[in-house]
């Protein structure tokens, strides 16, 4: 291996959900548009569109959070 090479530091690119198919994949098989990922194993890119279900309402609710902080101090 070459000096200048830098070596990968995550050479397996994880698993990834295909919102397109509905399909868990293992690297990066699909367009990055239609895929969500990467996780760390096949199981988690399974629960793919409930972790993103989760992360969307606690943004919400900590957007909620922010106005309502914002109007009180305005």
């Amino acid at each position: 291996m070459a000096l200048w090479r830098k070596k990968d530091p995550n050479p397996d690119k994880g698993w990834y959900y295909n919102t397109k198919t509905g399909e868990v994949e293992h690297l990066e098989v699909s367009r990055a548009i239609d895929r969500l990922g990467p996780y760390p194993d096949e199981a988690t890119a399974r629960r793919a569109l409930e972790i993103a279900r989760q992360r969307t309402e606690e943004a919400d609710r900590a957007d909620r959070e922010w106005r309502a902080d914002r109007e009180r101090n305005e």
